[in-house]
């Protein structure tokens, strides 16, 4: 019962039921304020992409090739493996378990996929994602070393692997701040108090 109220304060004690539940505490420990940062910048990043169709999904600035599609399938693909392979030195789980293209595969692939099937994709491995490190965190906290490493067979630290998780998530939503404001003029730092993303069965 006590690693289980711990997996629950780790993620839910400064989500409260107000208007604005992304905040990060104003004064937590450590963990709180690193899981606290990345989960404001997944909302901030859903918040982006949220409620676009198929050519809103599409769309694309000058030369590059990037869409928001293709960095909601991306950042699914981060996730999942971030807190599998790179964790715990597993497969990647969830829907990438019958096969991953690699070599930028998701950034490609996403014009393939309905906007429901790309949503899902994130929503889903968020929400795998959080179990993973709420239950590693539990287990041995930020200090533990994980199974990613360099060349010479050292080992990254927990709060190395966030850090990694927290600058991709800080890349990419700056790139879908530009991305949705070509779509249909969409500025802002943080969501709209009271915001919630649209619904979508995540994908398991």
């Amino acid at each position: 019962m006590r690693k289980r109220c711990v997996r629950i304060d780790l993620y839910r004690r400064f989500m409260s039921s107000d208007e604005t539940p992304w905040e990060p505490p104003l004064a937590g420990t450590e963990a709180e304020h690193l899981i606290g940062a990345l989960d404001r910048l997944r909302t901030t990043f859903r918040w982006k992409a949220d409620g676009l169709d198929e050519k809103g999904l599409e769309v694309r600035i000058g030369a590059s090739s990037l869409t928001l599609g293709g960095l909601l399938k991306h950042l699914a693909v981060v996730e999942d493996f971030t807190t599998t392979t790179k964790l715990r030195g597993g497969p990647p789980e969830g829907p990438w378990v019958a096969g991953y293209g690699g070599d930028g595969w998701e950034f490609t692939s996403a014009s393939d996929d309905s906007p429901e099937q790309l949503y899902a994709l994130w929503d889903g491995a968020v929400e795998r994602s959080r179990a993973r490190i709420a239950a590693a965190l539990t287990e041995g906290g930020l200090d533990q070393l994980v199974h990613v490493g360099d060349a010479e067979g050292g080992h990254s630290s927990m709060r190395r692997l966030l850090c990694d998780l927290l600058e991709e998530y800080g890349r990419h939503t700056g790139h879908a701040d530009l991305l949705r404001e070509a779509v249909d003029g969409l500025v802002g730092e943080d969501p709209p108090a009271g915001w919630h993303p649209a619904q979508s069965r995540p994908a398991r």
